[in-house]
């Protein structure tokens, strides 16, 4: 690359941003393979985010990734929707195109699918439903690939059951049921597949605490938070003898597509890139 191109700018737009590790990865690929770029975290307030999106190309930022809590926002704020987009309601990822639209992505869903064939979870020998904890932006990606590439009866649980409700009804409401957090064992009860997809059990905020013994054994437990590595919620369900898969690999699978869209080549997940990830969360980063 001529050393007179300028660097590409990739960005993280968030409130918190400093849980984050998708700048170590995506520094880590940048390193490895050469490449003249930056990705850099931005914290928003939610005042600011219509202007923070909008002026990513003032700023000479090629593509952004968009996390909580502004990932439905960042979808009625973008140009244009990719379809995964357009079926979740929740965009992670926004591209610029030449003539400065933005265009708008969810990877979410596609990265939870592929963290599961990481970890050699078959879905299609999966028997019972899915419950899928919580209704935000990570949430509704997850979702939408569930729909897509299952016939399994999805069961969202929330604390607030309308927004449930609501995502349930923008989604196939005829396979979603809605459950509020505080019928969790009913919602549990025989699932073949348990997945944390809210912010409880993070650095901060609440833990998560599942009623494991409502689960048929052979059930997988899931759960998207990765920091820390190993939650208090994967811990229990490891105790308790379900397979488990953390969140570190959806957050590996999603940044993979992402990291190709706006440096042009596709990185591998190597075993030195996992090993600094878990170091780095082990230190408490």
């Amino acid at each position: 690359m001529s050393g007179e191109e300028l660097i590409r700018l990739a960005a993280i737009i968030g409130r918190p941003v400093v849980h984050s590790l998708s700048p170590l990865i995506h520094g880590y690929w940048l390193r490895e393979h050469r490449i003249r770029g930056a990705y850099l975290p931005f914290e928003v307030e939610k005042t600011d985010i219509a202007a923070a999106i909008r002026g990513l190309a003032a700023l000479g930022f090629v593509e952004a990734n968009v996390t909580i809590p502004f990932k439905e926002a960042a979808a009625r704020l973008v140009d244009e929707l990719c379809p995964a987009a357009v079926r979740t309601g929740a965009v992670n990822l926004i591209s610029r195109t030449a003539d400065g639209r933005l265009i708008g992505d969810n990877t979410d869903g596609a990265g939870f699918i592929d963290s599961l064939r990481a970890a050699d979870v078959d879905l299609a020998v999966l028997d019972g439903p899915i419950v899928i904890i919580g209704a935000g932006g990570a949430a509704r990606g997850i979702a939408g690939a569930l729909l897509a590439e299952t016939d399994a009866v999805l069961r969202l649980v929330n604390r607030g059951r309308e927004r449930a409700a609501l995502l349930a009804a923008a989604l196939e409401p005829k396979r979603i049921e809605v459950f509020g957090l505080d019928n969790l064992r009913a919602a549990v009860d025989g699932a073949a597949l348990l997945i944390n997809a809210s912010a409880l059990g993070m650095r901060g905020m609440p833990p998560l605490s599942a009623p494991f013994g409502a689960l048929p054994r052979g059930a997988v437990v899931a759960d998207i938070v990765y920091a820390p590595a190993r939650t208090a919620f994967l811990v229990a369900a490891e105790e308790a003898g379900f397979r488990t898969v953390c969140g570190l690999e959806m957050l590996l699978c999603q940044a993979r597509p992402a990291f190709e869209r706006w440096f042009g080549l596709r990185p591998e997940i190597s075993p030195g890139l996992r090993r600094r990830c878990t170091d780095y969360l082990e230190s408490g980063g």
